[in-house]
């Protein structure tokens, strides 16, 4: 095998392997669901992530009330401590969830709040987080413009948008019972299988390393 041969494969091998590895990149982001609400109407969001900053484990998550919003009261949840920030008008500004015990980046974590629109509400609200490892730091604040897709931005900050079509409700506390309900039929099937893109990006990351070893090899014994 010629050396240029050889630089050839060597090269092409981590091609493959940075491309495969893209989709489980990409997958990384944190999450809000319900992602609609209806006009005037009230709803538990939950802010949702499946990995930490690089594999350091999530120490907490700090998230920034738009404007538009008439009252935000954060879920009591036995894994995190929660403090509330407020501005000059009363209402809530922030809201930072500690966990008790840091969430390793391999499982799920979720923080939740009771949110109420306001009358002057926009079309989209985007809730900017600050998410906080052990070592390192993910900032979720990057904004769609119009027309553009959000899936491009390498650092989405969480929307939700106002529409007659959302799935929220008027009653708070009945927008929390559902989203309790949710919670305990999605966790199984969540847990026992992951998003394809990961498994997409995880299988493509290992032909990848196997395409290099493979090429390593080859090209000691031409040496």
């Amino acid at each position: 095998m010629s050396r240029i041969t050889r630089r050839g494969a060597l090269i092409a091998a981590l091609a493959a392997g940075l491309v495969f590895a893209a989709p489980a990149a990409a997958q990384a982001h944190v999450g809000v669901s319900p992602d609609a609400i209806e006009p005037g109407g009230s709803a538990v969001l939950t802010f949702s992530f499946t990995h930490g900053c690089e594999d350091s484990p999530t120490t907490a998550l700090r998230v920034t009330m738009p404007e538009g919003l008439a009252s935000v009261s954060p879920t009591v949840d036995g894994n995190w401590d929660i403090a509330v920030e407020r501005a000059d008008n009363g209402l809530v500004s922030a809201v930072t969830y500690t966990a008790v015990s840091p969430i390793p980046s391999d499982l799920r974590g979720a923080a939740s709040m009771a949110v109420r629109l306001g009358e002057d509400a926009p079309e989209s609200l985007a809730f900017p987080v600050e998410q906080a490892c052990e070592s390192g730091v993910n900032e979720w604040v990057e904004i769609a413009e119009d027309g553009a897709d959000p899936h491009d931005l390498d650092s989405p900050a969480p929307v939700v948008t106002i529409t007659a079509d959302g799935e929220g409700t008027t009653d708070a506390a009945h927008a929390e019972h559902s989203d309790s309900q949710g919670q305990e039929q999605t966790q199984e099937p969540t847990a026992a299988a992951p998003p394809a893109g990961a498994i997409l990006g995880g299988a493509g990351l290992l032909t990848g390393i196997a395409a290099l070893v493979v090429a390593v090899l080859a090209y000691r014994r031409s040496a």
